[in-house]
């Protein structure tokens, strides 16, 4: 019979105050001076993600562009036709697998290409919140450090707490998570390969409703195995497992019909593996459903744009910061007094934002120069703006 059980945390919390004399102006420096060299390693690391960021997406469309210009559709999948050996194909089925994967420690089995088992322990977990501010020429900072108990699938280490008496929890698991990976993976009478195997991870939580409990000292609740004298109100050490699947290879009476995937990859025999573009770039593609080729390249385009601009964002950031970390000096050099120090400080983060914006449209075409140099120029004149635009705003008499 299936119990749905409900999570009864506990939660307990406790104030800590230090204190430490407010830093002289020496001191100050000093550690604006340790900024200064971190934010100029902090600059010159968004130059190489920018740049190398640039090639990598260039290499990747012209590599998916070859990719559909080669890419032979399959007529069948269920014969291998030698006429297409070592050719880049694309074939759409069911995914199916030679034997089901077992937990034999819980009963349970499945027809899929992945079976995960997830490990939850109930466990103290700390937070805290902390606030500073100056009192009696002091710098002192309150954290408020709270408590509770929760489902956790890692070990929460106790001795890393600020308090572990009352809050130990045990070093270990008893039961440890694991995922099984069917060793051999077919669409019809082709075998993918581990790389596109990998690429099968949408995983599914699977329903226990059909199952008995597995041992006495084990009781079924909900889609979870607890291992518990009473999951109403855990304890902290207990244990409660659930199983997720992906990839489901057979048909199944209470999951529906095996998943359907569609592959471009390159035929080697009766298996299909990795292709090699004249880029270097690697096409080794997997997506769930039935797709067809434009289909299946659109989406690899789509995902290269969101990584290219994934990455330039992460750039720009990056060399925001450096530069405010290598001019924050004359913020230093003026926090003693609150107006100049405002306006400078907001002078300043102007300054690194058009500096960051300017830089990344240049690195941008430093990047493109070898492979769209018409591009790269327009890019390089787009450089100048922010820092025109800037320009332009400062009044006359300043400029003078």
């Amino acid at each position: 019979m299936s119990r749905n059980f409900s999570d009864s945390g506990s939660r307990k919390e406790h104030v800590k105050i230090t204190s430490e004399s407010k830093p002289g102006f020496l001191e100050r420096l000093s550690e604006t001076s340790g900024g200064m060299l971190m934010g100029l390693v902090t600059f010159l690391l968004s130059f190489y993600l920018l740049f190398t960021n640039e090639g990598r997406a260039l290499r990747t469309a012209r590599s998916l562009d070859e990719g559909l210009s080669l890419v032979i559709p399959l007529d069948t999948i269920h014969s291998v036709s030698q006429q297409n050996e070592g050719r880049l194909v694309h074939l759409a089925g069911a995914l199916s697998t030679s034997k089901p994967l077992f937990d034999p420690s819980y009963g349970l089995s499945i027809q899929a290409v992945k079976l995960k088992r997830n490990v939850e322990m109930y466990q103290w977990v700390e937070y805290e919140d902390s606030k500073e501010y100056e009192e009696n020429g002091e710098i002192k900072k309150e954290t408020k450090y709270s408590y509770n108990t929760e489902w956790k699938s890692e070990v929460v280490n106790s001795r890393n707490f600020d308090r572990e008496i009352g809050h130990k929890n045990p070093s270990a698991m008893a039961v440890e998570s694991f995922t099984a990976v069917s060793p051999n993976v077919q669409v019809g009478s082709f075998v993918l390969s581990k790389g596109l195997v990998d690429k099968i991870d949408d995983f599914k939580q699977l329903s226990l409703s059909n199952l008995e409990d597995p041992h006495a000292d084990v009781t079924r609740g909900g889609d979870y195995f607890y291992h518990s004298e009473n999951p109403r109100r855990p304890e902290v050490g207990d244990l409660r497992v659930s199983f997720f699947y992906a990839g489901l290879s057979g048909d199944d009476p209470h999951l529906g019909s095996a998943d359907k995937v569609t592959v471009v990859a390159r035929q080697r025999g009766n298996q299909l593996v990795a292709y090699h573009t004249k880029s270097g770039e690697v096409l080794q593609i997997l997506y769930p459903g039935d797709l067809s080729v434009e289909e299946v390249f659109q989406k690899e385009h789509e995902s290269n744009t969101m990584k290219t601009w994934a990455l330039r964002a992460a750039g720009w950031l990056a060399m925001f910061v450096g530069i405010s970390l290598m001019t924050r000096i004359f913020y230093t050099l003026v926090d003693w007094f609150p107006v100049v120090r405002d306006l400078v400080n907001i002078g300043l983060k102007a300054f690194a934002f058009c500096v960051a914006s300017s830089l990344l449209l240049l690195t941008i075409s430093l990047g493109w120069l070898f492979y769209r140099p018409l591009w790269a120029l327009l890019i390089g004149l787009l450089s100048v703006v922010p820092i025109v635009v800037a320009k332009s705003r400062v009044p006359p008499k300043k400029q003078q």
